[in-house]
Order: structure tokens, then sequence, then C-alpha cells
């Protein structure tokens, strides 16, 4: 498996709508590993220019959080990036979340407008970090395997509303409220993506922010599947998420066990452990919880 990037962690992504000081302010002071600053679907058309100056002047304001304050700005396909960019810019956020993107080439294209703009801002040129939300085009879909190398990611996530209307589909979701296949398929692609990239794979929303229950078995299992963190739309999610993806007391120490045994019996692909075999998979998933952990 490809090492992800080295030294990013990121747990929580908490949604905070661009054009509510208040609702920033109150993710800020939160738990979040990454507060991601919506200028994108939380805002209304009408007030997305005005509240270019409003995310610039709180990640301004607040220099100390700036590497926690992302902004998730306009897709490309449609008339509002540049000028997202060009106004957030110069308060030097911690990183972009690019959404809708149809291919890398969207990547490129922003890298290409954020080193400019980085330049220009007196920012060191490629030092502002992305995350792309790779499932939500069709088009987008087929592409999911292509971003090795891409310049500044970091992450990948996926979503799965903005994808069924790109299908015209009038659900994503089974009678039980799982996601159908296709949307299954948009997640598993994203942690394969991710592990081809060598970067972060996030798992997307959870809608209903009140059922904490159903947030915690969700991204457990979402854990133990490949993803590093998850996306959050409410403040009551962010312990529920951070909890899920902190490897365990329990877990370290058996990880540890498995290192220690490894280490004690150097050039033995498999050993007895606990009435079965380890091999050199088991060795490879324990190091990178150990790593995980900070370990």
């Amino acid at each position: 498996m490809a090492a992800e990037v080295e030294g990013f962690r990121a747990r929580s992504w908490l949604f905070a709508p661009g054009d509510s000081e208040k609702k920033m302010t109150k993710a800020m002071e939160g738990v979040a590993d990454i507060v991601l600053i919506d200028l994108e679907d939380a805002v209304a058309p009408e007030n997305k220019i005005a509240t270019r100056k409003t995310v610039h002047d709180f990640i301004k304001a607040n220099p100390a959080q700036r590497e926690r304050l992302w902004v998730r700005i306009n897709p490309f396909d449609g008339p509002y990036t540049l000028g997202d960019l060009a106004a957030v810019m110069p308060a030097n956020p911690g990183g972009i979340m690019l959404p809708k993107v149809y291919s890398r080439a969207e990547v490129e294209k922003l890298d290409h407008v954020l080193s400019a703009l980085e330049v220009a801002n007196g920012i060191e040129e490629g030092t502002t970090k992305v995350i792309v939300l790779i499932t939500e085009t069709a088009e987008a879909m087929f592409h999911t395997g292509s971003y090795k190398g891409a310049p500044r990611v970091v992450a990948l996530t996926w979503g799965a509303e903005d994808l069924a209307d790109s299908i015209g589909a009038s659900s994503n979701k089974n009678p039980d409220g799982s996601y159908s296949f296709t949307y299954e398929l948009a997640r598993s692609l994203t942690v394969l993506g991710a592990a081809t990239a060598g970067v972060t794979a996030i798992e997307t929303i959870s809608a209903d922010f009140k059922d904490l229950e159903a947030l915690r078995k969700r991204a457990e299992g979402v854990r133990r599947d490949g993803f590093k963190g998850m996306l959050a739309i409410h403040p009551a999610q962010v312990d529920v998420i951070n909890a899920a993806f902190t490897p365990t007391e329990a877990e370290i120490a058996e990880a540890q066990e498995i290192v220690d045994i490894f280490a004690a019996n150097p050039g033995v692909g498999a050993i007895g452990w606990k009435g079965g075999m380890l091999d050199r998979p088991y060795l490879s998933r324990a190091q990178q919880l150990l790593k995980q952990a900070g370990r």
C-alpha cells in the first residue's frame, strides 16, 4: 500500500457556512481537526460574492487557527471559482476543498491558480493543501484512480447527493436507508483511489446529525474499510468522529505486540501468534495503525 502524505492526519472535517460568522466561530472553537468554511452549497447564489469577504476576514482575524481553517470553493463548472480563490487566498487558508470535479484536470488547474495567488500574496508556493470531492459527477467516477502524484492533494472524499443529481436518480438510498449500489461503489472507489494516490480517504457526511449512535457505527465501519476520517455537518458529530477514528489503547497494544514479535524474529515471513498465523500484511497494518496513533 502507498504511504499516506507524510505528516498529514485529520479525522473530523466540520462544515461551517461562510455567511455566518457565528457558526464559523462555533466550529473553530470546537475540536474538529479541520473546519471547512463553505462558499458552495451552504451559501445562496445571491450571497456568494458578498460572503467571500466575510470568509477572508474571518480567517485573517484568526491566524493561530489558520492551519485548521479550510475553504470549500465553488466548482470550476460555474462562474464563482476564480473569484472565490482571489478573495480568500490573501488570508492564507490552511487548505482548499475542490467540489464537483470531472477529472484530474481540475486539480491541475487549481494548482496553477493557487501557485499564482500564493506568489502574489507572499505565501510560500505549493503550501496550500487540497482535498478533492471525487464522485460528485458521473464522469468523475471513471477517474477515481487518477490522482497519484496530483499536486497539493492530501485527501480524497466522496459525495452522494450531487452524484444522484448528476445521473438523474430519484434517490441514492435503499428502502432500509442504506446507500444503493452506485453510491457504495463511489465509496469503494474513493478508498481505492486514495490508497493508489497515497493520500487520506475521508468518508462523506451523515445527514442525520441527531442519530449519533448510527454515526458511530458507520464511522467505525468505514474506518475498518480504510477511511481515516469523516465529514461532519454539525458540531455534535465531531466528538463521535474523533473517537471512531482514534485507535483504542487495546488496538495500539495489539499492534505493538505484532510489530515486536516480527522485530524479535527478523527475516521471518509468517509466524505463529495466539493460535493463528501472522504474515507480512498483518505487520504492515499494525505499523499503519501505530503511525495513525502517533506512536
